[in-house]
């Protein structure tokens, strides 16, 4: 354990990732590792960045709430704690800039097509003769191998082609995606600790590896019990609405003022929401006693239990439930999340202050760590904001050489 770990300094502060991923797999797995302290630096295309940017409304705005400043919700979700550097690529001289940055960095992350980072010399095995040790992560829609490699990928096709919307929606309905790009998401934390593993490796043997990981992959092992259910018992799972495929009572139920959830995972928690609910008679019948006696009378228990909290108001109601040791919750919008003094209470949302002004927030990493916290040093970059201090930084480049290189349209203007 180095002096600064063990002092209560970032886990990963030693470590230089280059990032040169866009969108949010790959941006979600390089804002982990800056969270945990690694220094990111981010490669974007001059005068444009990484996609996301300019998927918005809703965009930054100025501080007086005027003026959008081109900068999306969607980008600032995954880019803080990053610096920025504008590079193109397609340019030999940009390259090979990459190339001399590669020579400081520990880890890389891409998100090209395959192959497609081989015409500019940045593919693995170009950049494993120059660094040996570098963690080399690419994330791709189905892989660098295999029939679909040559795809490109994106959430909402790897969703459907894996397996998740067909259990995802109501019992009856038509297939649907989830909310939020769970494929990407997921992805970026499969890779992240794929990351940290092959990072380990390479410290101890100075040999460092390509990890392939690809948005397919990933949700299909994201299918977890739904996956099994199929390759154990030959079932195939199918939509439940807010149902759990094993577990019963576990749904909403309607109240007096709108819909809670209640979960109940274990026979002496189905035992106490009967006794909660006046009809301690019910946690005995046989043909609830069980999990799978419930299961099998799936219709008659929710039945029952709905129209005993029919009546009921939501929050008191979960309170009751929360003090006699049953799950239970609301079915929350978005507004409300944040209103929770759940929020507060736990540090939930940090707030940058731009040196312009602009207040920029952000939700927290959620891991509260004892010794080592995550530490919320930059906001999300604009494109190519730190160009000049990066490359000085990691290569000692001069100020004459940087103008060199701007001047020819190898670096973005600052």
């Amino acid at each position: 354990m180095s002096d600064q770990v063990a002092s209560g300094g970032a886990p990963l502060s030693d470590v230089r990732v280059l990032d040169l991923s866009r969108v949010l797999a790959g941006p979600w797995s390089t804002q982990i590792l800056a969270d945990l302290g690694a220094d990111v630096i981010k490669i974007e295309l001059p005068g444009k960045g990484d996609d996301t940017r300019a998927w918005g409304p809703p965009y930054l705005h100025d501080a007086d709430g005027a003026e959008e400043l081109g900068e999306s919700a969607y980008y600032l979700a995954c880019n803080r704690n990053k610096r920025s550097a504008a590079i193109n690529l397609a340019h030999p001289a940009g390259a090979a800039l990459i190339r001399e940055l590669v020579a400081e960095a520990d880890i890389l992350v891409e998100n090209f097509k395959v192959g497609g980072l081989v015409k500019y010399g940045l593919d693995y095995a170009s950049l494993a003769a120059i660094n040996p040790r570098l963690v080399y992560c690419s994330i791709t829609g189905f892989g660098q191998t295999g029939p679909y490699a040559q795809r490109g990928g994106y959430d909402f096709v790897a969703q459907g082609m894996g397996g998740f919307m067909s259990i995802t929606g109501e019992e009856g309905g038509g297939p649907l995606r989830a909310g939020v790009a769970m494929a990407d998401l997921s992805t970026g934390m499969y890779a992240t600790v794929s990351i940290l593993a092959a990072l380990r490796h390479a410290e101890r043997t100075g040999v460092g590896q390509q990890i392939d990981i690809s948005l397919l992959d990933t949700q299909i092992a994201m299918l977890a019990n739904q996956g099994m259910n199929w390759l154990v018992g030959g079932v195939v799972p199918g939509r439940l609405g807010n149902r759990h495929p094993t577990v019963v009572p576990y749904k909403t139920f309607e109240v007096a003022d709108g819909i809670i959830i209640i979960a109940v995972g274990n026979d002496g928690q189905f035992r106490a929401l009967c006794d909660e609910l006046g009809v301690p008679e019910l946690g005995s019948d046989p043909r609830f006693v069980t999990s799978r006696a419930r299961l099998i009378n799936r219709d008659a228990i929710e039945a029952i239990v709905q129209d005993l909290v029919r009546g009921e108001q939501g929050a008191a109601l979960i309170e009751r439930f929360a003090a006699c040791g049953v799950p239970a919750g609301p079915v929350n919008n978005i507004d409300q999340v944040f209103d929770d003094p759940f929020v507060a209470a736990r540090g939930t949302v940090h707030r940058f202050e731009r040196e312009d002004g602009i207040a920029i927030p952000t939700i927290a990493y959620p891991g509260k760590f004892s010794a080592t916290p995550v530490q919320y040093r930059r906001a999300p970059p604009r494109v190519g904001e730190q160009s000049r201090e990066i490359l000085s930084d990691w290569l000692d480049l001069d100020d004459a050489r940087f103008d060199a290189l701007q001047r020819d349209g190898v670096i973005g203007s600052e």
